[in-house]
């Protein structure tokens, strides 16, 4: 993708990149008051929902159009920049008519191109940062293809927001992080920059100091949170936000650690890191050769590939064998199910000979 700086003049770029305001502009006067706030402890960038999509029919979805005069009044009285989320060919009109300094997808749009492919028409010429967030389910080609497709009509001040996946068992985030799939990202796209939406991830406002360290210390470029005047008053996700002197306070806490900074001793534990991942190479390869011997074996006998008993067995010894050695059992289960499925593809490979 060819991509650019976010340019936001007057904003440092030094990590993090804060973007906060409450989740759904309801008021002029709630507006205001969270701006104001917002703006006395050194915030950049005001966001807030004006056009806010509900998973039911029903609940509050908005003020709509006018509360873009509001965000304008909060550009011109606090000089912070203001930022809302377009889903509509006609959002994007009615924003970049009143003059939004940014724009951000929300997860529904990102995980439907034609709605992305109608979005990236619209936006076509604009000179406007647009922030996509991650669909909600667990997809890195079809996040990356939202932004190609905004980019190829001519958007380069792009960068993603990364606010978790959605899964029928919570636990206990509301979006579950998976932050593998960011980290890929980066590593696929390493010039874009990547934001973290710690109250959307967390769901709890408990949550939201945890969650902006744990971006941090994986290398994240901002963070965009939800901050509210009155929080337990708010008219959508009043669980997730937090005061804007909470904000301030969470923000002091960050450490915020070097991307670059290497020593002899790092690079020593790195070399080791290689040396046991070579070691783990080579075991796997052992495994297979005897995977192997065992579709031969089960050829010749006339057996099925597939015995759940000993699969079942298998994922309950190891992961209690990980549980023992500090491990989780999850990922332990994880590792041994992509195991067990590379020995199914072998032995298969065995018996259609």
């Amino acid at each position: 993708m060819n991509l650019e700086a976010i340019n936001l003049p007057g904003v440092d770029t030094k990590r993090p990149l804060v973007i906060a305001g409450p989740c759904s502009a309801e008021s002029e006067e709630q507006v205001m008051n969270t701006a104001i706030q917002l703006a006395k402890n050194g915030c950049k960038i005001f966001r807030s929902g004006i056009w806010k999509p509900r998973t039911k029919p029903g609940g509050f979805e908005g003020v709509g159009v006018e509360g873009l005069a509001w965000l304008q009044r909060v550009k011109k009285e606090t000089g912070m920049y203001v930022t809302t989320e377009v889903a509509t060919a006609k959002h994007v009109e009615e924003a970049l008519k009143a003059d939004i300094d940014l724009l951000w997808i929300g997860a529904r749009t990102s995980a439907n191109p034609f709605a992305m492919q109608e979005l990236a028409d619209a936006l076509q010429g604009a000179d406007k940062p647009v922030l996509v967030k991650n669909p909600v389910n667990p997809d890195l080609e079809l996040w990356i293809g939202a932004m190609e497709r905004l980019n190829n009509a001519g958007i380069t001040q792009l960068g993603a927001i990364h606010r978790g996946f959605s899964s029928f068992d919570k636990k206990i985030y509301r979006n579950l992080p998976q932050w593998h799939i960011p980290i890929e990202l980066r590593r696929r796209i390493p010039n874009l920059p990547i934001i973290c939406d710690p109250s959307h991830i967390g769901g709890k406002r408990e949550m939201v100091a945890p969650l902006c360290q744990q971006a941090m210390d994986l290398g994240f470029d901002g963070l965009i949170i939800e901050s509210h005047c009155d929080p337990d008053a708010a008219w959508s996700d009043a669980s997730q936000q937090v005061t804007p002197d909470v904000l301030h306070y969470i923000l002091n806490l960050l450490v915020i650690r070097s991307e670059t900074y290497t020593t002899e001793n790092l690079n020593e534990l790195r070399a080791q890191i290689d040396e046991c991942d070579n070691a783990l190479i080579e075991l796997l390869s052992k495994r297979m050769r005897i995977c192997r011997e065992i579709g031969t074996f089960k050829k010749e006998h006339d057996m099925t590939i597939l015995q759940t008993g000993r699969y079942t067995e298998i994922l309950d010894k190891r992961g209690a064998q990980g549980i023992l050695c500090g491990m989780d059992a999850s990922f332990i289960k994880n590792i041994f199910e992509g195991v067990h499925e590379e020995s199914v593809r072998q032995q298969m490979e065995i018996i259609n000979k």
